[in-house]
């Protein structure tokens, strides 16, 4: 049985801004639990990265806040850790592959002292231990020449191969829990390919659990056991893959799959937008989030926020379509296209060949 390494209860974050206070998380339930990778999805703006970022306590403040929940870590509540303590957990015990590479990294220092740093630093090795563990480090990650790559700089390195560095950094102290915010969006398709499946194989060698936050669902397929979907800054359906792909109640999520693009080769398969925009955080909707850009959403959605609903123990959805006097609705034929379509083995390649980063 897989044992809980994680739990987020009732997560609430805020900003102050000239207009108001922006209610950027608003009552954010999930857990993870060890080897697992849970991914959280959604569109720009939900609430995704800021989610992380609370859990490592990177909200910057001012003007960021976390206003309350809990963060229920190796019996510790992060959320209400002294800064001195959750600056032990930080890099070492959780550690986070940041969107792009190049801000990440320190251009005037060499990439081997980079992956030193957290070494010297959460595992107190000498300097020699700490070459040579970061040698390692860049092989693991699939670097060649990694002696030669030690004494390089990042201007030195393609956008893939500074991924590998960044990586290589995060894993550096084994880290129990380790976030990926949105880790292939800057790179091409097949380079993005090549670092999700560098990913999966460092997961089951370290065994580590991962959080991967992308807008990108067919990345999901790919690496994530559950999926969580967020949107207006909550989670507005959550369960396994399966469930989530073969199985979706929310409308929203009907929309993140309708608008995925597929390897059509009978013919056109339309690609749907989602009307509209996000809400306005500084100012959120009464009732469900979504129902000014739902053509499902019914008078109680812009009356009262809908509740969560159980389908199965794994899957929950907050949607009022789902009550029982709620009227019977099909997904749109879109998604119902996109689930004929969709592998039987998400493992099997689409590319068999491709360059290495």
């Amino acid at each position: 049985m897989s044992k809980r390494i994680l739990e987020v209860n009732n997560l609430h974050v805020s900003f102050n801004t000239h207009g108001g206070e922006v209610k950027a998380v608003r009552g954010v339930d999930f857990h993870l639990d060890k080897g697992e990778t849970l991914a959280i999805v959604g569109e720009s703006g939900s609430g995704k990265s800021v989610t992380t970022k609370a859990l490592m306590r990177l909200i910057p403040n001012p003007p960021g806040f976390i206003k309350g929940g809990e963060i229920h870590f190796e019996g510790k509540d992060l959320a209400k850790l002294p800064e001195k303590q959750m600056e032990k957990i930080r890099g070492k015990d959780i550690s986070m592959i940041f969107q792009d590479p190049m801000t990440s990294l320190n251009p005037t220092m060499t990439i081997g002292k980079q992956i030193m740093e957290p070494l010297v630093k959460h595992q107190n090795m000498n300097k020699n231990d700490a070459r040579k563990r970061a040698i390692e480090l860049l092989k693991l990650v699939g670097l060649p020449s990694p002696e030669t790559r030690f004494k390089q700089y990042p201007h030195q390195f393609s956008g893939g191969q500074r991924q590998r560095v960044v990586i290589a950094i995060a894993l550096a102290c084994n880290p129990k829990i380790l976030i990926a915010d949105e880790p292939t969006t800057a790179l091409d398709v097949t380079i993005q390919a090549q670092i999700l499946e560098l990913m999966k194989d460092l997961q089951t060698k370290i065994e580590t659990s991962i959080i991967f936050i992308t807008h990108d669902l067919g990345v999901v397929a790919n690496v994530a056991d559950r999926v969580a979907v967020m949107y207006g800054g909550q989670i507005v359906e959550s369960g396994t893959v399966d469930e989530i792909f073969y199985d979706p109640r929310h409308p929203y999520t009907w929309g993140l799959i309708g608008s995925m693009p597929t390897t059509d080769t009978e013919g056109e398969t339309e690609l749907v937008a989602i009307p509209g925009t996000p809400p306005d955080l500084l100012n959120p909707p009464a009732g469900d989030a979504f129902a000014l850009r739902s053509e499902y959403a019914m008078k109680i959605d812009f009356e009262q926020e809908p509740p969560y609903y159980k389908v199965s123990d794994t899957h929950f959805v907050k949607s009022w379509l789902l009550h029982p006097s709620a009227p019977q609705v099909e997904p749109p034929e879109a998604v119902k296209v996109r689930h004929r379509k969709m592998p039987s083995n998400y493992d099997e390649p689409v590319l068999v060949e491709g360059v290495r980063a």
